[in-house]
């Protein structure tokens, strides 16, 4: 599989920047990291290159997707090869208090509602203590007008799909807060997205 021939996202190509130094601001440069949802393997790419000492294990709920994410980081030895992880799973298949950090960028919109509980717990299990889980993308808040731009993304995504659509903010802290996961902070960044960091153990 050459490059020319692997899958890629615009949206990933344009926000890989912002994301990255809320990361970089995040972790050490030794930090263990599990990327939930990984996709075109793009992020894993950059943020692996930009910051070699982090080991990167990437994992997508689609088999289809695991060949291109490994081809594109092949180069990086410390980018391990992706698995296959869909959050629903009872176990994942991965060491339990093993990760500094558990990245998942666009998946809560584009999922049944049941995998925002799935990946709290299950990064609950998976983070070392005092990990933080970080998730990425368009988020509906409680006293804040919600962009034009992402009321018509939300409503797309709902026609496409019924368990699709923006999430409000609290229900997924009140998730992470069942699973001992607290909210920390969250990071606003470019179109309209917003980074969340929760934490283990606070």
């Amino acid at each position: 599989m050459n490059a020319s021939s692997l899958p890629f996202s615009p949206a990933s190509e344009r926000n890989k920047g912002p994301i990255l130094e809320v990361l970089r601001g995040l972790l050490t440069p030794k930090a263990r990291v599990l990327e939930i949802a990984s996709g075109t393997g793009q992020h894993a790419e950059h943020f692996a290159t930009q910051c070699p000492g982090w080991t990167w294990q990437p994992s997508d709920v689609q088999a289809q997707a695991l060949p291109a994410v490994a081809a594109r980081c092949a180069a990086l030895p410390q980018v391990l090869p992706p698995v296959l992880l869909d959050v629903l799973m009872p176990a994942w298949p991965l060491p339990e208090q093993a990760f500094d950090a558990i990245y998942c960028a666009n998946m809560l919109h584009i999922s049944p509602w049941a995998c925002c509980a799935a990946l709290m717990q299950g990064a609950a299990r998976h983070l070392a203590p005092s990990g933080a889980l970080v998730l990425y993308g368009p988020y509906r808040v409680d006293g804040e007008p919600l962009a034009e731009g992402n009321r018509a993304f939300d409503a797309d995504l709902r026609e496409r799909n019924p368990q699709w659509g923006l999430r409000l903010l609290a229900d997924v802290e009140l998730a992470a807060q069942a699973a001992g996961l607290a909210f920390e902070r969250r990071f606003n960044l470019p179109a309209n997205n917003l980074a969340l960091v929760f934490r283990q153990g606070a």
